[in-house]
């Protein structure tokens, strides 16, 4: 079998590249590097340094002719996505079309796309199922809510088979200190200077964190289940930001220091998703609860 990964150096897709490469698929990684690190890319995948709204890059999928196509890459930082709305827009949405464009032309078993619990926006709901009302709050949650309308459109007009994955908050090692659910990236760096902590608003907004290693397992589950299904890929816990400081006050060594700043524009109050129907379709559970993912994220991040 053969995959390309877009986005495969960044932070989630060089997490899949490595565990697709383990079971002997062969990986062709595409990626502008705009957020992505040749160092993060296991050595046996063939990379491609190109935009995924480049014509280049819609040859290297003819070219390549994958079984199966993961597309995470993405603008996925909320805050650049209300100040540049039309940057959003092109990656995420004209760089989908081009990706699709692309599949439309080869046989594809699957089309597996990387979308966001930012669909849903502030919904004040205890827990969101995959039915619930699209209302997004940020560009960013509009833009990949409309990828995931182009995609459902691809396959009912030219057959592209597809999975949509929505996921909750996702943290881990390699994640970089910015942008949409970075917030343990953050706390992590700015634990490695010495500095404290800024948490907006009081602290009482809720995430549904999930580890990264989680997430490639749904990625890799997508293969062959949720056959044209939209699924949350998430713990359907609650944690607060709060929470999140009194975990890492249990792991880190010294006693940190938190500054209460004001509420960003853009940012969702509360978010936890329902995961049965990925439970049910993909057979696909989270296996790491939030202490030993963000011990491990932790630990990464204190020896690099």
């Amino acid at each position: 079998m053969k995959a390309v990964v877009t986005g495969g150096a960044g932070f989630i897709g060089s997490h899949l590249v490595e565990e697709l490469i383990k079971k002997g698929i062969e990986v062709h990684v595409l990626d502008n590097m705009t957020a992505g690190n040749l160092s993060n890319v296991h050595p046996l995948a063939v990379i491609h340094t190109e935009d995924i709204c480049s014509i280049e890059a819609k040859r290297i999928i003819l070219k390549e002719k994958p079984d199966v196509v993961f597309h995470l890459a993405a603008q996925a930082d909320v805050a650049r996505s209300i100040n540049d709305p039309k940057y959003d827009a092109d990656v995420n949405i004209n760089g989908t079309i081009n990706m699709l464009e692309a599949c439309r032309e080869i046989t594809l078993k699957k089309f597996i796309f990387a979308s966001t619990s930012g669909v849903y926006g502030d919904l004040q709901k205890g827990l969101i199922s995959e039915e619930d009302l699209t209302i997004p709050v940020s560009y960013y949650g509009l833009s990949k809510l409309t990828a995931e309308s182009y995609i459902r459109l691809f396959n009912h007009l030219y057959g592209i088979p597809y999975t949509i994955l929505r996921y909750g908050n996702v943290y881990g090692p390699r994640q970089t200190a910015k942008g949409e659910g970075g917030v343990v990236a953050v706390f992590l760096e700015r634990l490695k200077k010495g500095m404290p902590l800024n948490i907006h608003g009081n602290g009482e907004q809720t995430r549904d964190f999930i580890y990264v290693k989680d997430i490639v397992q749904a990625n890799i589950a997508s293969i062959e289940g949720g056959n044209q299904h939209t699924v949350q890929i998430s713990t359907t816990k609650s944690t607060s930001i709060n929470q999140l400081l009194e975990i890492l006050e249990r792991i880190h060594p010294s006693k940190i220091e938190a500054l209460h700043t004001s509420t960003r524009i853009g940012d969702i109050k509360h978010s936890c998703l329902d995961n049965k129907k990925a439970r049910q379709i993909l057979n696909w559970q989270p296996q790491f609860n939030i202490l030993d993912g963000i011990t491990e994220t932790y630990n990464y991040s204190s020896k690099n």
